[in-house]
């Protein structure tokens, strides 16, 4: 069992793979060091980025992640302007506060190596961390993985069953759709109510709901920031900014989303805001990815706006079920672009949306899962190909699409009884097998696709 509290982190924009996993995988290596040497027989540290992290890394800010988590910020809790500071003083200076006590010396385009063509075997997106001290001995190394979603493993923990999580907490475990079904109807519980039970059993129930509440305030903080900027997103693309553009026209015509003909406009408008602010490496949360950060909250603001009855308990039902579904993805497929593409991100949130939303809308948990299943099963295939490995074109429009494609699903499973021909369990592994056979050009290397068809100017 994954927490919903795994899957749903607060972290920082463009990427929660190329971003957040590789701050948090530097500050695993400070802790590291720590426990082996000590911070203060360490004088310099070399970088290594390897593969598609390697690739795109420049464009999602793997190098200011990896200063960022070698200072000893946590990705969760850094503010946007507490992380410029840092990087400002690290390239002005030439020294880092490693852990936030030892300085070093630190040059970023001498100590950070992008080895694009060299993948290691156990996932795309690696990077290693080699300590040295002052008579230039290598006092501490490790290798990392960042796996999508923001989650990281080490070499030892690479291979082995990570995803047994609060497993022997977990009062109703499962392993896949299935059996989540199953336990559910066996216990005459919803989706929801299982996975609260579940999440109960690792901490008090008000701490839960408390925690599912700040993930929605974050998530609504993400799209109120996003609709308040306008400008150009950082990067050479020069790609305008036009949430807030949209939004104004949107009130002018109906102040009121609630009395708004254009339900579709504002729900592409609330998801673009939200990846519009990730993409300038503002607050987001990963849902699952920082790539697919729009969709759910997006489908939520959807059931708040336009759905009669819709409250703060229906939110938290629509974040437990979504997050029984991302745990499905992430425990037996991925949610990485670098392994399987981006039917691995905006795909999986739409399955997750699609989900949510049937159940917020009174669906069975056979309607569910359906809707859940169709969400996927029409974003198979869908190449990661960003344009100048920038978390911009196409990914800021493919979010409200995927939130679209999510509404769609959700109603599509609830005109149904539940029964159909393709089950959750099949399409995420049809999904896991597309993403093992897709070409490598087409996982967030930015090799192929848009990003070589499009010029940069």
């Amino acid at each position: 069992m994954l927490s919903v509290f795994d899957l749903f982190k607060s972290g920082l924009g463009p990427s929660s793979s190329h971003t957040t996993g590789p701050m948090r995988a530097a500050r695993r290596f400070v802790h590291y060091v720590q426990a082996q040497t000590g911070l203060e027989q360490v004088h310099r540290v070399d970088v290594r980025l390897y593969g598609a992290l390697a690739l795109t890394g420049a464009g999602h800010h793997t190098d200011r992640a990896v200063m960022l988590g070698l200072a000893g910020l946590d990705p969760q809790t850094v503010e946007p302007e507490e992380a410029e500071a840092v990087i400002d003083r690290v390239r002005g200076s030439q020294r880092l506060d490693l852990g936030g006590v030892q300085a070093i010396r630190f040059d970023a385009q001498a100590h950070i190596h992008f080895e694009g063509g060299t993948r290691m075997p156990f996932h795309a997106n690696a990077l290693r961390f080699d300590a040295f001290d002052a008579a230039g001995d290598l006092c501490a190394s490790r290798l990392y993985y960042s796996i999508g979603g923001g989650f990281v493993v080490d070499e030892d923990e690479a291979g082995r069953n990570a995803r047994e999580t609060a497993a022997s907490a977990a009062v109703h475990p499962f392993e896949n759709a299935r059996q989540l079904l199953e336990r559910a109807n066996r216990e005459k519980l919803s989706i929801a109510e299982l996975v609260l039970q579940n999440e109960c059993a690792l901490r008090p129930e008000q701490q839960v709901l408390d925690g599912l509440d700040r993930i929605w305030e974050h998530m609504r903080a993400s799209i109120e920031q996003g609709l308040a900027r306008d400008g150009v997103l950082p990067g050479a693309l020069k790609v305008k900014r036009r949430a807030r553009a949209l939004y104004e026209r949107l009130k002018a015509e109906n102040p009121d989303p609630r009395h708004s003909c254009e339900r579709a406009d504002w729900v592409a408008l609330w998801a673009m805001a939200v990846n519009e602010q990730n993409a300038s490496g503002g607050r987001v949360v990963t849902a699952p990815t920082n790539g697919a950060a729009g969709v759910i909250p997006a489908v939520i603001m959807y059931y708040l706006h336009f759905v009669p009855g819709a409250d703060a308990a229906g939110v938290r039902t629509f974040l437990l079920t979504a997050a029984a579904i991302g745990a499905l993805y992430k425990r037996n497929a991925s949610i990485s672009g670098a392994e399987v593409g981006c039917q691995g991100e905006v795909g999986v949130a739409c399955s997750m949306a699609a989900g949510a939303l049937a159940a917020v809308l009174g669906g069975t948990n056979a309607q569910v899962e359906n809707a859940a299943e169709i969400g996927m099963e029409h974003n198979l295939g869908m190449t990661c190909d960003p344009v100048g490995g920038l978390v911009q074109i196409p990914c800021i429009e493919r979010n409200a699409f995927g939130a679209a494609m999510a509404i769609q699903a959700a109603r599509l499973a609830l005109l149904g009884d539940g029964r159909h021909a393709i089950s959750l369990d099949e399409v995420i592994k049809t999904m896991h097998e597309t993403g093992r056979d897709m070409s490598s050009k087409y996982k967030e290397t930015a090799q192929g696709g848009l990003a070589v068809n499009v010029v940069e100017c």
